[in-house]
């Protein structure tokens, strides 16, 4: 069987987006847009980081197209460009308190000898 190059274009894009959510703070942040667009300084104020270091953190998710900007007045508002992030996320969670709950099992077993 013939496994199609590791270079193709679909798993780059995919690697590009998994690296992309590989922070802490980039998941809080879509976490937070869940709920719907918000500001930067409602988003600053939520996660608590430098202001640099979540423009940073924002520019990451808006290059690989998770999020979108928009200026209102004076302020910058932020806002998930697809809901299938929140499902993405949601499956997230329940991988991992499927794996943690495993790991649980595993360590009451090895403690239980």
């Amino acid at each position: 069987m013939n496994d199609p190059p590791l270079d193709q274009p679909l798993y780059v894009a995919k690697a590009q987006l998994f690296r992309s959510l590989s922070h802490p703070v980039r998941i809080r942040i879509l976490e937070l847009l869940v709920a719907g667009e918000l500001p930067v300084s409602d988003l600053r104020d939520e996660i608590g980081v430098e202001p640099s270091s979540l423009s940073q953190h924002l520019s990451v998710l808006k290059q690989v197209g998770l999020v979108v900007s928009r200026r209102r007045a004076n302020a910058v508002t932020y806002a998930m460009t697809e809901s299938g992030v929140a499902e993405f996320l949601a499956s997230a969670r329940r991988v991992l308190v499927s794996t943690m709950a495993r790991t649980r099992s595993t360590l009451e077993h090895l403690e239980s000898q």
